[in-house]
């Protein structure tokens, strides 16, 4: 009777409730899920999920890192602030800071034990201190590109010993050789390396611990000022005991295609999949042959008497300067020639009129001299015959 009644129940006028709606649950639940551990830093976007995510856009007034991130966060971006300047222990707990070693700064200061992926773009960053990143034990992925970096610790990433992506590009064209001193130290215990951005920097020459990580698996050096690889550089670059060797990113460097360059020639031949721009590779100098392709050119034509060239080409603007400088100092001794005659005009005035009247007396000289030579009256007569005298009526004959 029971369970007639029940079973009628749901056709009677009056429903028994069941609980929310599925649409309404769904939500609920999604809202649970999404739900992160810790309330969201001021100015932030927190995305939860398996992995939380953190976006930080908070601009010139974000001065430091939020120290409210939460423990639990896996992705923190901080784009567009002005930090400035990374101090010790920026990111880890408050007990951290100071001079202490990386064992006391691992014991007592991770406050983002879970923490893989930094990215620190556009934030004005010029000096990042040592332990800057003490304190992120699981931190795999740091990016510090498009900062005007000065200055960088030596120990600037200790203790990052899972850290295989690091990102520099567009950062080190301000620090110049100090800095690049600084980043080789700063590289060395980063064995885990595996991703290596330097794009954009100016360099010169390649840091000589960036090429010695043992597990790098790729080096972005576009856009650098590399003149091209020496043989130690090239050595570095090959790995013993079966690991693979890393990829070179080389495109929009101006190489100098002289003799010293053939290693480097003979090098991409041989191993062309290294470097998978390397038909994008151009020569910048010498000028016969600018432009052209690095890989086509024959080892004869990269001449060591093409160096001689090079000096010419670089001399050149020093020549130009040096004639321009030549013609300003014969205008400035023309200058003076004619300041001299101006304040002597006088003195030459009365010399071109002394002149001038000697040489009108010499004139007149010679004109007086030449009519008395030709007057008439001053020819002398021809002299008589000697029959004449004989025959003359004065004569009395």
């Amino acid at each position: 009777m029971h369970a007639g009644a029940a079973g009628m129940a749901p056709r009677s006028g009056r429903r028994e409730p069941r609980g929310p709606p599925l649409l309404p649950g769904l939500l609920l639940v999604a809202a649970a899920l999404s739900r992160p551990a810790a309330p969201c830093p001021f100015q932030c976007y927190c995305f939860g999920g398996p992995k939380l995510l953190l976006r930080c856009a908070s601009g010139a007034e974000l001065r430091q890192p939020p120290r409210d991130v939460p423990p639990d966060a896996r992705n923190l971006t901080i784009v567009g602030a002005n930090l400035t300047v990374l101090r010790a222990a920026a990111f880890a707990g408050e007990d951290a800071a100071g001079d202490r070693e990386e064992e006391g700064a691992a014991a007592g200061g991770v406050r983002l034990p879970f923490l893989t992926a930094l990215r620190l773009t556009h934030n004005n960053i010029e000096v990042v201190e040592d332990g800057a990143f003490d304190g992120l034990p699981s931190l795999a992925a740091l990016d510090l590109s498009h900062n005007p970096l000065r200055a960088l610790g030596a120990g600037a990433f200790r203790g990052l010993r899972a850290l295989r992506s690091l990102q520099l590009n567009h950062a080190l064209a301000r620090g110049g050789p100090a800095l690049l001193a600084a980043l080789n130290a700063a590289l060395a215990p980063l064995d885990e390396l595996r991703l290596l951005g330097l794009a954009g920097n100016a360099l010169s020459r390649l840091p000589p611990a960036a090429l010695l990580r043992p597990r790098l698996e790729q080096l972005d050096a576009r856009l650098n000022a590399l003149a091209g690889l020496g043989p130690d550089d090239l050595r570095a670059l090959e790995r013993e005991g079966g690991l693979p060797a890393p990829r070179l990113l080389l495109a929009d460097n101006p190489l100098r295609c002289g003799c010293a360059a053939r290693p480097l020639l003979a090098w991409l031949r041989n191993a062309t999949e290294r470097v998978p721009d390397a038909r994008r590779l151009r020569c910048a100098s010498p000028r016969p042959l600018q432009d052209r392709p690095f890989l086509g050119l024959d080892e004869a034509r990269l001449r060591c008497a093409d160096r001689d060239a090079q000096d010419a080409e670089l001399t050149g603007p020093e020549l130009e300067a040096s004639y321009v400088f030549f013609g300003l100092v014969l205008a400035l001794i023309g200058l003076i020639f004619l300041m001299v005659l101006y304040l002597n005009r006088r003195g030459i005035q009365r010399w071109m009129r002394n002149l001038r009247e000697a040489c009108r007396d010499q004139m007149e000289g010679y004109h007086y001299r030449y009519e008395q030579d030709s007057d008439p009256r001053r020819v002398p007569a021809p002299a008589a015959p000697a029959g004449s005298r004989a025959t003359s009526p004065s004569s009395g004959l």
